[in-house]
């Protein structure tokens, strides 16, 4: 049977750029998709830029035009990979045009902004797509399941953290996240830390409905590029208590200057039978403590990937043998196609990215108001 082709338009080919593209490749190698997918055309900030990128990621066409390619009829998805203030208008762009969209996030640095991709989606009856990949790791889902089937007991506690150190150098330029319209390292990488929180509790123990932030700029200026100086408004570190509807407590904590951490994306959820334990640095392992264990034998045991945890088993038939990166992006390429198709939601849209938003603007208030913030 002759599947439908679904032309691709990428805005952006730098590491999320690139990123979106191996998911794809991988995605049609490994899953059964509802489309034959073609990479039609990518955009880019300059003519040779663009034509370079099409060269090395297989592209068919390349412009410095992003509107040109938003309104192509040609183009079915659009891909947004670009910096975070550029996002609200290539998508209502895209939007308007009747394209699906998969945007990298954070959705929008402006809930307002957020809300209105969201509703603009939902009135055109376009798919949507926020790129929150670290979700769709198999032992997350895992995770998600012990906890909603009460494997924990009720929920008592979280702890969250996302923590890199790409800004830890204070000579670095500054950059477009730097910007105060970009959002700061919250918004950046914290934003992580919160989807994962409202992901694996929300069956158990319910949303997130009040924060009391703490958000602080470490590094006060940084160069222009220009031979100048230019002050840094954003939050380095951003961090908050949180409570849940069930009455749990927790944390998280964004942090884009944590000298030494590449890739730290952390959670330990405690509860009154049980407690899980889980590090990005060895995102193919979970692990689980039972207070069923014998005195004397109690202690977090290691649960390796593999098969048993889906979609693991279409990668590899042997389990311990790891995922990767782009294989995570993989899996929510695919499952952003079959919700293109119809066969089942969208896995975290423009609503869902929206939430993430409003988080975190409730998170920056209560850090200028030095209070607790209810979350609607």
């Amino acid at each position: 049977m002759t599947k439908r082709k679904l032309r691709i338009g990428l805005i952006g080919s730098g590491f999320m750029g690139k990123a979106h593209v191996f998911g794809y490749s991988i995605a049609m190698r490994v899953f059964d998709l509802p489309f034959d997918l073609e990479l039609h055309t990518i955009a880019d900030i300059t003519d040779e830029a663009a034509a370079k990128a099409a060269s090395s990621l297989g592209f068919a066409r390349s412009t410095s035009d992003w509107r040109s390619l938003v309104t192509s009829p040609d183009i079915d998805v659009v891909n947004i990979t670009t910096p975070n203030t550029l996002h609200r208008d290539m998508a209502l762009a895209a939007i308007a045009g009747g394209k699906h969209v998969y945007c990298e996030k954070p959705l929008a640095p402006l809930a307002t902004d957020a809300r209105e991709m969201a509703e603009a989606a939902e009135a055109a009856g376009v798919k949507t797509q926020v790129g929150f990949n670290y979700l769709c790791n198999p032992m997350l889902g895992f995770a998600r399941d012990m906890i909603a089937a009460g494997e924990l007991g009720e929920i008592r506690g979280y702890r969250g953290v996302h923590a890199e150190d790409y800004m830890a150098d204070s000579a670095g330029p500054f950059t477009f996240r730097h910007d105060p319209a970009g959002g700061g390292a919250l918004a950046d990488i914290g934003s992580h830390a919160l989807a994962t929180a409202e992901f694996l509790l929300s069956p158990a123990a319910g949303p997130i409905t009040q924060v009391m932030g703490d958000c602080v700029t470490m590094i006060k200026e940084r160069p222009d590029g220009k031979g100048g100086r230019r002050r840094v408004e954003v939050d380095d570190v951003g961090r908050a208590f949180l409570r849940f509807a069930n009455g749990a407590s927790g944390s998280i904590e964004g942090n884009w200057i944590a000298t030494g951490r590449k890739m730290q994306h952390d959670f330990e959820v405690y509860g009154s039978k049980g407690a899980l334990a889980f590090s990005q640095e060895r995102f193919n392992e979970l692990h689980f403590f039972s207070t069923d264990d014998h005195p004397g034998r109690q202690g977090f045991r290691r649960i390796e990937a593999g098969p048993d945890h889906r979609p693991y088993g279409l990668f590899c038939v042997a389990p311990g043998h790891q995922l990767g990166f782009n294989d995570l992006k993989a899996i929510e390429a695919a499952a952003y196609l079959d919700a293109i198709a119809g066969h089942r939601s969208e896995p975290y849209n423009f609503r869902a990215g929206l939430r993430i938003q409003m988080l975190v603007e409730a998170i920056h208030a209560s850090s200028r108001a030095g209070t607790w913030k209810d979350v609607g």
